[in-house]
């Protein structure tokens, strides 16, 4: 049994989540620009409805990324933070992952694509299957223009499309256009899908020290707007 924090604010959504020895609590908001502001009030009155301290926490999770240059920088840090005023070990967990997460448990996909708007005319994207527990990656996560994303696998694939990203599903590869079954364009990386993640993680001994969980970007430019 464990407890974890965990923090996601990789997109217009600043969501925090709470597994407590199986059972999970959330607070979900489309809050644009304001993460930095809610993001510590959200987590104090997530505890305090779960009934728990940062001292009885046995990890703090976040979302890595990719996403949002400036969302990325705002979950690490307070992870980060509260990992490193508690003594608590930290769970990195991808956004990608969490969005096929949400795509195997929630619509039952089985085959998922997720892509995240990356701006710049570019999207963050990676190929999934279903697993026993966990989605299961097809390839590394990439960044690139809707016209390069092509996953590996057969071609008579019914993929599940799920993320910001596909806004874009007209501009993708036509092979692929025909192979997708649904489009999910209105679904966030979110804390829930996080944290269930982490717990998978945490079993398997891969908390890691808070100074070693870092953002991932994907792009080294920072974009902006």
């Amino acid at each position: 049994m464990s407890k974890i924090l965990a923090l996601d604010t990789s997109s217009d959504a600043c969501s925090v989540a709470l597994w407590k020895d199986g059972e999970l609590f959330e607070d979900f908001q489309l809050l644009p620009r304001q993460h930095a502001q809610a993001i510590l009030p959200q987590i104090k009155q997530l505890l305090a409805k779960a009934d728990l301290s940062l001292p009885q926490l046995d990890a703090v999770a976040f979302g890595r990324g990719p996403g949002s240059f400036t969302g990325l920088r705002i979950a690490a840090a307070t992870a980060q933070g509260l990992a490193l005023a508690h003594d608590l070990p930290i769970l990195p967990v991808s956004t990608l992952q969490a969005l096929a997460w949400t795509a195997q448990h929630k619509y039952y996909a089985r085959k998922i694509l997720t892509l995240l708007d990356a701006r710049m005319d570019e999207v963050y994207w990676c190929a999934w299957e279903a697993g026993e527990q966990q989605p299961l990656a097809l390839m590394t996560e990439a960044l690139g223009k809707p016209e390069e994303v092509l996953p590996p696998g057969k071609e008579d694939q019914d993929w599940l499309l799920i993320g910001s990203g596909a806004r874009y599903s007209e501009r993708l590869p036509p092979i692929l256009r025909s192979c997708i079954q649904q489009e999910l364009p209105d679904v966030y990386p979110s804390a829930s899908a996080l944290v269930q993640l982490a717990q998978v993680a945490w079993e398997k001994g891969q908390a890691v020290d808070a100074a070693e969980g870092q953002p991932v970007y994907l792009r080294d430019q920072v974009t902006h707007g």
